[in-house]
């Protein structure tokens, strides 16, 4: 069962990208289209090649985004722990599920119908534009890591990487000492597109350096200037 109050929902809800400049009471409205569900540490909520019935929403907790190559290797996409939508490809596409959602905490998530949020954003010119916009960064994101793992060295692409988990965009620079969500040496490799000996070994300098810091199971950036120049920013 989950905890998120309808307020919290519509917190959540309110302040995600896709609905800035949606009126409150067609926020209300989406919300009631679907539930929020507990996911506890552990569960999927898809699996890659699943049929995309359904939108799913973060509300609270941390979420891992990973697929698996023809040759099965595991890679990483991301790690989620803000409130945005998820599975939006899917939905819209009409498409079986490109990655696997895995709660890395427990999760409070909102889940409704595919076609009802179709329904929604095609009657919300505001939010078709913020979706488009989201999407056409992802398309962007994509060719850039292309292009890193052709023009820039693997301690270049954990730099990036790591400036890239601390801001929407890199054209402002986390600020000094923001942290990033947690993940592993593996799990930073696979992002990077290296071998986690190597990405260990570059962390371990980058440390030395100052440039960051572990603090449990994140880092904090103590100097994104000297990282962004290794990054070749």
């Amino acid at each position: 069962m989950a905890t998120t109050s309808v307020n919290g929902l519509l917190a959540a809800m309110g302040a995600a990208p896709i609905l800035g400049g949606v009126a409150k009471k067609d926020v209300e409205q989406l919300s009631r289209t679907g539930n929020v569900r507990r996911f506890r540490k552990g569960t999927y909520l898809c699996h890659q090649g699943d049929p995309s019935p359904e939108i799913y929403f973060l509300v609270e907790g941390r979420i891992e985004i990973s697929s698996f190559s023809p040759t099965g290797t595991r890679i990483l996409h991301a790690t989620v722990d803000t409130p945005q939508f998820l599975g939006e490809l899917g939905v819209l596409g009409n498409l079986p599920r490109s990655a696997d959602l895995l709660a890395m905490d427990d999760c409070d998530v909102w889940s409704a119908p595919g076609e009802d949020f179709v329904g929604f954003v095609t009657a919300q010119p505001s939010a078709a534009r913020q979706l488009m916009a989201a999407l056409a960064r992802q398309i962007q994101e994509h060719q850039a890591f292309a292009d890193d793992l052709l023009y820039l060295d693997l301690k270049g692409r954990v730099a990036k990487r790591l400036l890239q988990m601390g801001t929407p965009s890199l054209e402002d620079l986390p600020p000094a000492n923001s942290s990033v969500p947690a993940l592993t040496h593996a799990d930073l490799a696979s992002l990077c597109g290296g071998s986690r000996e190597n990405v260990t070994r570059i962390i371990t300098d980058l440390q030395r350096r100052g440039l960051v810091k572990r603090e449990g199971q994140r880092y904090v950036l103590k100097k994104p200037q000297q990282l962004a120049k290794i990054a070749g920013l």
